[in-house]
């Protein structure tokens, strides 16, 4: 089961509303779901709360270390409480997934993200498990850091708010620790819509022929003797 749920982000209001913010974003619409209230917790560097349910207490937590030292929110606290790092869902931003996409899995590297490259140092594991909300990319590596520190446009964050929104609704099976149930749900595509049905073909009106008007004969004068 997943013990502790990390969301990544900057503090202070000026990155409230940036892409590098989705996973701010997610932990705050899971403690909404689940009647929690995140408050500081200076031990542990971050806004936390503590949940009491009946398979066992699990933690929420967004590190107000900033991005860059997660690991410093996020390494005490597990070690604290004995969570193993499979244990562990950690929600960050994903450049290479598009606005509107979201990817569960477990394991890997930080792939240039630095968040979990800090979790993975004060972890030392890579086995916790990751959702990646989608936020676009650039399309030029030089930009990625304006990029993820800037507010996305209406329609993308409309995009990354579905996105929460469904895979918040998985979070009974993420707690229980039914991953492959949560993922195929995750990972699912919205269906795609019906083909309008094609219109009746109507044949061709053929054009009226009128009849054929013949000319009209003048009469033959007869030669007089």
């Amino acid at each position: 089961m997943i013990r502790l749920i990390v969301g990544l982000g900057n503090p202070g209001p000026e990155y409230g509303h940036t892409r590098h913010n989705a996973g701010f974003w997610w932990v705050d619409a899971a403690a909404s779901q689940l009647g929690a209230a995140l408050s500081f917790d200076r031990n542990y560097h971050g806004l936390l709360v503590r949940l009491a349910l009946p398979d066992g207490p699990v933690w929420l937590l967004q590190p107000m270390t900033f991005m860059n030292l997660s690991g410093k929110s996020v390494g005490p606290l597990a070690r604290f409480f004995k969570i193993a790092p499979a244990e562990i869902l950690v929600v960050h931003d994903e450049l290479d997934l598009a606005p509107g996409q979201m990817k569960l899995k477990q394991g890997g590297g930080a792939a240039g993200h630095n968040g979990l490259k800090d979790i993975l140092a004060q972890l030392g594991s890579p086995d916790f498990w990751r959702l990646r909300i989608g936020i676009g990319h650039p399309g030029d590596r030089s930009e990625v850091a304006n990029f993820v520190l800037r507010r996305p446009p209406l329609e993308d964050r409309l995009a990354i708010n579905k996105c929460i929104a469904d895979s918040v609704e998985t979070l009974p099976l993420l707690l229980a620790g039914a991953m492959d149930r949560a993922m195929m749900k995750i990972h699912a595509k919205p269906p795609r819509p019906k083909p309008l049905p094609r219109p009746p073909v109507v044949p061709p009106i053929e054009p009226a022929i009128e009849p054929a008007i013949e000319p009209a004969v003048e009469p033959r004068t007869l030669p007089q003797e």
